[in-house]
């Protein structure tokens, strides 16, 4: 696949995904607050599973790339430390932030704000 097509395909994977909330809403004045939980709980699985999933690739690809660059050049190891570490405190402050985003996802309660 070329690379404007792979683009293509995930823009319409996302734009399905994020259209499934607005194509499940009801036009009752009754709403089920329990379906949306549920979404709730899925929606909020699912960030932190990919977060943790791609921050754990990240920090694994990024540490390879060091030991690799340490070992051609072990005169610059304090250089590609430094990088190192802060590019993994990166990657592992947004994995944070999807926690975060998914407590506050699981914690909203429902109950309490109407929808209409």
């Amino acid at each position: 696949m070329t690379k404007y097509l792979k683009s293509f395909v995930l823009f319409i994977i996302f734009l399905a995904l994020a259209s499934v909330p607005l194509l499940a809403q009801e036009t009752s004045s009754t709403v089920d607050r329990t379906a949306l939980f549920k979404l709730s709980l899925i929606v909020g699985g699912a960030i932190i599973t990919l977060a943790s999933a791609a921050g754990a690739f990240c920090q694994a690809k990024a540490i390879s790339s060091a030991c690799e660059g340490i070992s051609r050049n072990p005169g610059s190891a304090p250089h590609i430390r430094f990088l190192l570490i802060f590019g993994l405190v990166l990657i592992e402050t947004l994995v944070i932030y999807a926690l975060l985003i998914t407590i506050i996802i699981l914690m909203v309660q429902w109950g309490n704000y109407p929808l209409a």
